[in-house]
């Protein structure tokens, strides 16, 4: 894997646009293969991604999306946080189109200057999870796996090495 750059959002959304045609091919033909693989592949690139890239020198993610934030979330939160959970969501969240309760700002509320979280232990499971380059399954969550390489040099740098593999 080549060496990965810290990018911001709207480099990585022009990087993105500048190789759609590629990454369009790319996720057609594993939609439409599956290859039996392509979970142990992109666990091998997420792994020597992560060697060599700090998410603390980044915080793409933390600065402009905000997570799903489901109810065990909210109550976990709200205990750190010496809250009562109905208190928690009118202070934080709200429900967005999908109906799915996320953060009323971004960056993150918790996101601090030196972009560590100040509720890391109890942060959100959609936090936790991110990228999610290190799932099983990972062909079904490809539409998101495109909405990521705009946030995260780490997405952008597995899906342009995978767009270079034969399939």
């Amino acid at each position: 894997m080549d060496k990965i750059l810290y990018h911001t959002p709207e480099q990585l959304k022009e990087m993105t646009a500048n190789n759609r045609q590629e990454f369009s091919v790319l996720f057609q033909k594993l939609k439409k293969k599956k290859p039996k693989n392509l979970d142990s592949i992109v666990q091998q690139l997420h792994e020597e991604a992560f060697d060599q890239f700090d998410c603390l020198d980044c915080a793409n993610c933390c600065s402009s999306i905000s997570p799903i934030v489901i109810d065990k979330d909210v109550e976990r939160l709200a205990k750190s946080q010496r809250m009562k959970p109905a208190d928690f969501i009118a202070s934080y969240l709200y429900k967005d189109e999908d109906n799915d309760y996320v953060f009323q700002q971004t960056p993150c509320p918790f996101l601090m200057g030196d972009n560590y979280c100040c509720v890391y232990e109890n942060r959100p499971r959609a936090c936790r999870e991110y990228p999610h380059t290190d799932r099983s399954r990972f062909y079904q969550i490809l539409n998101l796996t495109k909405k990521n390489c705009e946030v995260c040099p780490v997405v952008f740098a597995i899906v342009k090495d995978l767009s270079k593999r034969e399939w």
